[in-house]
């Protein structure tokens, strides 16, 4: 942690300012609601969108869900090649998520797919789903302008989900800024860490109000505790506000440290046959490269491949908690390719982390019965891609080392 950081942290415990408010989270909201707001070249700039802090990027879902008006029975469409925090808050509130699959170059959600989807969906059901959710997947930019048209197609809210896109840009404006909402988020691992931490970016002023009103436990306006909603304890302390505050100092060089990442991945690795960094197609994208990825051929062979899932995995892969339950067994039935499981195992054995995708939503136990639309791109990619590291702790010399030792596992 940097002296910024430490600055915002001791003026917190300083004027005991040590709760879920304060000048911290007021400061931290600004910051956030300038630099989303900024324009680079964008003919298209938000005029007018306010944001509030969070203790987590799902709970800025929940929230947004809620703000749609998403309650029990209702169907909400969801990006599938994602991770599970973009459609979870869907079931707390006892509606279902319907999963829609991407497309080939961008990995996020195909809009030909969706709107076929929620037209099926109103003639099956009679009823339109609730709100759209698009996932902007590893922080490549989606086609908002395409899910835009489609919602105002059919009349329905869409809630971005730039959980992976801090700072990442469709046509010269900051994802999170077109729909009706935009999630944020501040885990560990992403773009600017809180700790612990999330943001939704809102519409306006009376949106906010209401946002912050569910997110501190719906208090009424009288002398005592009254309450005739339920609520959230979801508003970030003024400690990990500080330490965002400290961060947005440093966001553009974080932005810049992890696209130059990616160019030297894809300059390292353009001559490796058998092995694909993947990159942007779209002219508009402007993608953070929040975590830098490729894929393998399936024919590529792998030094140690006869070992993959040979045993059980025991401890979190990727997992910051490192918290766990038992699996049922070795395989499931649908997993990364073997040459994928090995290389993963050969650079864990380098002291390099690298992770498989997210396994598709669709494919998920827990979402066995839930409604699913699919042309087969979501599982293809999961079965053969994998994440490399890409945060700002990673040197040149790491990416180097990290390249050596994919060229050093490839069985020649």
């Amino acid at each position: 942690m940097s002296g910024n950081e430490m600055k915002y942290i001791q003026e917190a415990f300083d004027t005991n300012w040590v709760v879920p408010l304060g000048p911290n989270v007021n400061g931290f909201e600004e910051d956030l609601k300038r630099f989303v707001t900024g324009s680079s070249g964008s003919t298209s700039s938000p005029t007018s969108k306010e944001v509030v802090a969070l203790s987590s990027g799902t709970a800025a879902v929940h929230l947004a869900l809620i703000a749609c008006g998403v309650g029990p029975g209702d169907e909400v469409m969801v990006q599938s090649f994602t991770f599970c925090a973009s459609s979870h808050p869907v079931t707390y509130l006892g509606a279902t998520p319907v999963f829609v699959d991407s497309e080939e170059d961008s990995w996020n959600m195909d809009p030909d797919l969706l709107d076929k989807a929620i037209a099926d969906r109103i003639a099956k059901t009679g009823r339109k789903p609730k709100a759209i959710v698009p996932v902007a997947l590893y922080g490549m930019p989606y086609r908002i302008d395409r899910y835009m048209e489609i919602s105002r197609k059919y009349g329905i809210p869409v809630i971005e989900d730039a959980a992976e896109g801090f700072g990442s840009r469709f046509d010269g404006r900051v994802l999170g800024t077109f729909g009706d909402y935009g999630v944020l988020s501040f885990n560990g691992n992403k773009m600017i860490t809180t700790s612990g931490g999330g943001a939704l970016i809102c519409p306006d002023m009376e949106a906010k109000n209401k946002i912050m009103w569910y997110a501190t436990q719906a208090r009424e306006a009288y002398p005592y505790y009254q309450h005739e909603s339920i609520g959230y304890n979801y508003r970030l302390s003024n400690i990990c506000a500080g330490i965002g505050r400290g961060q947005m100092t440093v966001i553009n060089d974080h932005l810049a440290h992890h696209r130059h990442v990616q160019k030297m991945y894809e300059a390292l690795l353009a001559d490796v046959k058998g092995i694909h960094v993947h990159g942007q197609t779209d002219p508009r994208f402007d993608s953070n490269f929040w975590l830098c990825t490729l894929t393998l051929d399936e024919d590529l062979k792998i030094k140690g491949q006869e070992r993959a899932y040979a045993e059980a995995i025991t401890k979190a892969i990727g997992g910051a908690a490192g918290v766990i339950h038992a699996g049922g067994g070795v395989h499931t039935d649908c997993e990364p390719n073997t040459n994928v499981e090995a290389i993963r195992m050969f650079l864990d054995e380098a002291g390099i982390e690298a992770r498989p995708l997210w396994k598709p939503m669709h494919r998920q136990p827990v979402y066995r019965n839930a409604p699913a639309y699919v042309n087969g791109v979501s599982e293809a990619i999961f079965k053969k891609g994998l994440c490399l590291p890409a945060g700002p702790c990673v040197t040149d010399e790491d990416v180097k080392y990290i390249v050596s030792k994919i060229k050093e596992a490839i069985e020649v």
